[in-house]
């Protein structure tokens, strides 16, 4: 790395996933994997292009069973361009030793940049230059440069681009016995002179796809069209020293697509307009200045660098354009296929950061969880319950989409996946929606689809609970927790735990605000909401009941993961870790030893301890006294301490979670868990997935850990309040946010000084509190606080 540069030498066909998914281009409509566009998809490359949003459902064959996934679609693949020395081999990496291979991803303003010198034998050579992007200001454009020059003789060089409708979903090992057959009605054809054209469809989903293609050299463009490939090609003649310039022009568009009537129309018509490769640069570089300005953090160093690349790859996926598309926030972002592109709880880590940014975007991504509301509401109603039960995999409609049965590469076996028994997903939407709310001061949304989904999650939660007379305390059974290695008890014949703490306590936390929410809203809507989802005139008081007496186990003085959880063994940690030194994924290991993490005290990642990560201590105390339980510092670090060693960090999320944690907890501790949540998708630390597809939620965690947890920001109606904790290692940042109106607020902090600056409006003054003392500061103005020791 290098400032805003991200840059990889030479060619090392081991890490070519990897570098694929780092070297993504997107624009939040559609995005595409950094391969070479000479090489095609195998065990080494992977060129995938993703449109948000885009899902087909098929079904497969696998051990004697129909197993049903829906995916994201891998696209056709707009990025094919060959070349050769007239009859000689195509040219690859792979299949000509390079002599020189640079590639590098310009942040700003978002170019993939990349230089290869082939060697033709004697003391000739091709060197290639390339220039690609997404186009950012009109999201339905991309455009690749190449640049040829001939080295030592003259070189006669043919040339081929292609639009290929061949593709399939192959990016993941282990789906591979899945049906990734996806596209179907591939068509082909010419649209005008250096102008190609195809056209398809997904086979259930139905979804159109147009893509139309210019290319533009300074030679004839012939036009040879295949089964499935749309094919141009030219000869070119290189003299020694001279620089020849092709352009590949493409336009994209769905059936998805607002103010369209055919998409292949619609594309032939865009790519037609489309001016040169240079406007386009110029445009798109224009578009990323003004996207960086309102979301990018000042942080110098290395952490700086790569807090701007996890940026980079959020606003990839999640850019203004966002705003108009009914779509969620997919795991693994546009970058690969690993989770088949579903949308899990990661928003629970996204969202506060765009809240402050572009919340424009964080609202149409709850909007993407509103208009599912129906489909939460009859997966409720299939357990026999109220409200409503969101998915722990989301997709397309809003059905459950978490796989019955999952691969464990270790083994070989297909296994029962229970990982849809994670219901508190529906206390992460509720979460989301009351951060937004309070960070924008949307009304409009708090009290009509946001007040809707936040009422109808907390009717679950109050029809879950059942009363147990033995401990005179409500209870919540039958569920997994965020852990995810833990699915049932040791030898019970069915799945699921009672009483996941984490569950329970943001349960109560639902139920409590649910209730605030329900008694301050307009009588009006008050009672027009009610009407509209059936609420019984007894259930608000039953949320006030249950939120006080749910039950939150406890044992050896620390909370207890689940009810049950402090009789399971210990594991022989030294004795892993010695053996198989990477137990990351220690369910795996323990699986194909004939043994199951079930037994044991170990967690996949934080579980318990993200309750320090949702909730500030003050406000976590307050819940847990709500729930009847005294916790003191001494009894918070002694949780902390517990689950710490017995956490093999098998997520990306778990080093943030543990450095948000520990900044406040043990601040010398925490470094090395935030350089691990920093170095997670760069150094591919969970051994292969990045190649899969970047971790998104973790990347924009990272972002918000210097947002939100070392400067202790909270948003709330009446103002900004912060408790800063000096990291050493972060002692200097900076960033602007988006506060009720204000656009702009700086904050600052350096050398135990806090500065906050609010850019001038007709906005009243923002009340800044710092832990014992609150300042008013009005727009034009300038606060510079004093940080106590």
């Amino acid at each position: 790395m290098d400032g805003p540069t991200w840059e990889y030498e030479g060619y090392h066909p081991a890490e070519e996933r990897l570098r694929e998914s780092l070297c993504t281009l997107g624009n939040g409509c559609f995005a595409t994997r950094g391969a070479l566009p000479e090489c095609t998809a195998d065990d080494v490359h992977y060129p995938g292009t993703y449109a948000a949003g885009c899902y087909n459902r098929l079904t497969s064959e696998i051990g004697g069973r129909r197993v049903e996934n829906e995916d994201m679609v891998n696209l056709p693949n707009w990025l094919p361009l060959r070349f050769r020395p007239a009859g000689g081999d195509w040219l690859t990496p792979d299949t000509t030793p390079v002599a020189e291979h640079h590639q590098m991803l310009v942040l700003d303003p978002g170019l993939l940049e990349r230089r290869t010198r082939y060697p033709l034998g004697a003391d000739a050579s091709l060197l290639v230059r390339q220039e690609r992007l997404v186009h950012l200001a009109d999201p339905h454009l991309a455009a690749l440069r190449t640049e040829f020059t001939a080295e030592g003789a003259t070189v006669d060089l043919e040339v081929e681009a292609a639009l290929d409708g061949g593709v399939t979903n192959s990016g993941v090992t282990r789906y591979r016995e899945l049906d990734g057959r996806h596209l179907s009605h591939v068509t082909v054809g010419t649209a005008a002179p250096g102008t190609v054209w195809l056209r398809c469809r997904t086979r259930t989903s139905d979804i159109g796809f147009g893509l139309a293609a210019r290319l533009t050299a300074a030679a004839p463009v012939t036009h040879a069209n295949e089964a499935h490939r749309a094919v141009q090609r030219l000869m070119l003649r290189l003299p020694p020293g001279r620089r020849v310039t092709v352009d590949k022009t493409v336009a994209l568009h769905t059936s998805r697509d607002p103010a369209i009537s055919d998409p292949l129309r619609a594309a032939v018509d865009r790519v037609g307009a489309a001016p040169g490769f240079e406007a386009l640069r110029e445009t798109h570089r224009s578009a990323w200045e003004q996207l960086w300005r309102r979301t990018a953090l000042d942080v110098p160093g290395e952490a700086g660098s790569i807090l701007r690349l996890h940026l980079f790859h959020v606003l990839q996926t999640l850019s203004p354009h966002t705003a108009d598309l009914d779509v969620g926030v997919p795991a693994r972002g546009l970058h690969g296929e690993a989770y088949r592109g579903h949308v899990f709880w990661d928003e629970l880590f996204v969202l506060p950061y765009l809240d402050l940014h572009l919340p424009e975007v964080s609202r149409a991504l709850l909007r993407y969880r509103h208009r599912r509301l129906d489909a939460a509401c009859r997966a409720a109603r299939d357990l026999g319950r109220c409200g409503a039960l969101y998915p722990w995999q989301s997709g397309s409609d809003g059905r459950e989409e978490t796989q019955q049965v999952h691969l464990n590469p270790r083994s070989g076996r297909w296994l029962p996946d229970h990982s849809r028994l994670q219901h508190h997903v529906g206390s992460a939407v509720a979460y989301n929606i009351w951060r937004y709310c309070e960070a924008t001061g949307d009304n409009e949304f708090r009290h009509g689809e946001g007040a809707e989904m936040f009422l109808q999650i907390a009717r679950f939660w109050g029809r879950s609970a059942s009363w147990d007379d033995h401990l005179g305390r409500y209870r919540i059974r039958g569920v997994v927790g965020p852990d995810e290695y833990h699915d049932a008890y040791p030898g019970a014949d069915r799945p699921g735990l009672d009483d996941n703490a984490y569950t329970n306590v943001t349960a109560a936390w639902v139920l409590t605000r649910a209730r605030e929410l329900l008694d301050g809203m307009p009588e009006p809507r008050r009672r027009e909401l009610t009407e509209h989802i059936g609420l019984d005139a007894d259930e608000p008081a039953r949320w006030t009941e249950v939120s006080r007496g749910l039950h939150v186990p406890v044992h050896d003085g620390v909370i207890s993961q689940f009810d049950g959880y402090g009789d399971l063994a210990e594991l022989d940690w030294d004795g892993y870790r010695a053996r198989y030194h990477d137990i990351r994924r220690l369910d795996r290991i323990l699986e194909a030893e004939g043994d199951t993490v079930n037994r044991y005290k170990a967690s996949k990642q934080a579980d318990v301890l993200m309750l320090g990560y949702l909730f500030s201590p003050p406000e976590l105390r307050g819940l847990l006294q709500q729930l009847g339980h005294h916790l003191d510092e001494r009894g918070w670090l002694a949780t902390v301490d517990h689950y710490l060693h017995r956490t093999t960090h098998g997520s990306t999320l778990s080093g943030l979670v543990h450095g948000w944690i520990l900044a406040r907890a043990r601040r010398a501790d925490a470094w090395s868990f935030v350089q691990e949540a920093l170095r997670g998708d760069i150094a591919d630390l969970q051994g292969g997935t990045t190649g899969e597809g970047i971790h998104l939620g973790a990347m924009a965690g990272t972002l918000d850990l210097v947002q939100r947890g070392l400067t202790g920001l909270e948003t709330r109606g009446h103002g900004l309040c912060l408790d800063p904790v000096p990291l050493p290692e972060l002692s200097s940042y900076g960033f602007a946010i988006r506060y009720h109106g204000h656009w702009g607020v700086r904050l600052r902090l350096r050398s135990g000084l806090l500065e906050i600056a609010v850019p001038e409006s007709d906005q009243s003054p923002i009340d800044i509190s710092l832990r014992d003392r609150v300042i008013p500061v009005g727009p034009g103005e300038t606060a510079r606080l004093v940080l106590p020791d």
